[in-house]
């Protein structure tokens, strides 16, 4: 007598991975997600340029590139909720999906984190896997260490569009200079007035003469990371593409905190002698 075998529903299911690249070419992609791409049945791609994307194809030639989604006028959220409707269009029919972005996934990227709760909530395995994001560029290039004075990271344009408060005794890191001051979400790039209205809000915080750094990391091996240093003043006439990042040093020295450091000396008294923080210049 024959018997048939049904397959487990949970064996067809489909799965996504969102991966990081990284930023420069060939440099920072993680084994894991590289087996992700390798192993995957579909590849979603939203990478810096068409070299990038070409460089994903050698290692699976499924790749389908979501860059011809954008288009000018038209608003970016609308091309992420297509991102998202075609990646999870491709997970329910039981497909190993694998989309792979820029930098690190998580980090100003919308897409991914949506696609994810989305399959996670319908009972599909989703996970993200972290890539070599610009802050870490950012930091290697430029040697500042997080943990000294400490780093406050905006969105650039959030600094226009809402009443937000400056640490100056922290490294500012402003991002998406690009598209400072959009509203419409249908701008590849903002003209340079609106990097002149931003200078006038930073100049409300800092002093115009205080040196700030235009910061790009490189996309390619053969590229070396693009640092112009200059003062707060002349960042509207900064050389610019529209992918750079703006750093704003410390203006002010750290504020030593009396009333917790005499609470210290008395723990320090029970329990033993404490060490003095120290903080590089």
């Amino acid at each position: 007598m024959s018997t048939s075998i049904s397959t487990s529903t949970d064996s067809r299911r489909g799965s996504i991975a969102c991966v990081g690249m990284g930023i420069t070419l060939g440099s920072h992609l993680t084994p894991l997600a590289r087996n992700c791409i390798e192993t995957a049945d579909v590849v979603f791609a939203a990478l810096s340029d068409h070299v990038v994307e070409l460089w994903l194809r050698r290692m699976n030639p499924g790749v389908r590139s979501l860059q011809p989604y954008y288009r000018p006028g038209k608003s970016r959220m609308k091309t992420y909720r297509e991102w998202v409707e075609l990646m999870i269009a491709e997970v329910r029919a039981g497909k190993r999906v694998c989309a792979v972005f820029y930098g690190h996934p998580g980090i100003f990227a919308w897409s991914p984190h949506k696609v994810l709760q989305l399959a996670r909530a319908e009972g599909y395995q989703a996970y993200m896997e972290p890539g070599v994001s610009a802050e870490d560029c950012l930091y290697a290039d430029l040697g500042i260490d997080p943990g000294q004075v400490g780093c406050q990271h905006l969105e650039a344009s959030q600094l226009l569009f809402f009443e937000r408060y400056l640490d100056t005794t922290s490294h500012v890191i402003l991002w998406q200079l690009g598209v400072v001051g959009d509203r419409s979400l249908g701008r590849f790039r903002t003209p340079d007035a609106y990097r002149e209205l931003l200078t006038e809000r930073l100049c409300e915080d800092y002093p115009a003469d205080h040196e700030v750094i235009v910061y790009r990391a490189p996309t390619l091996p053969v590229e070396r990371p693009h640092i112009q240093r200059m003062a707060l003043r002349d960042f509207p006439a900064a050389g610019f593409i529209g992918q750079e990042t703006l750093v704003l040093p410390p203006a002010r020295a750290l504020k030593p905190n009396i009333v917790m450091r005499a609470r210290l000396d008395a723990l320090d008294a029970v329990y033993g002698t404490g060490r003095e923080p120290t903080v590089s210049a």
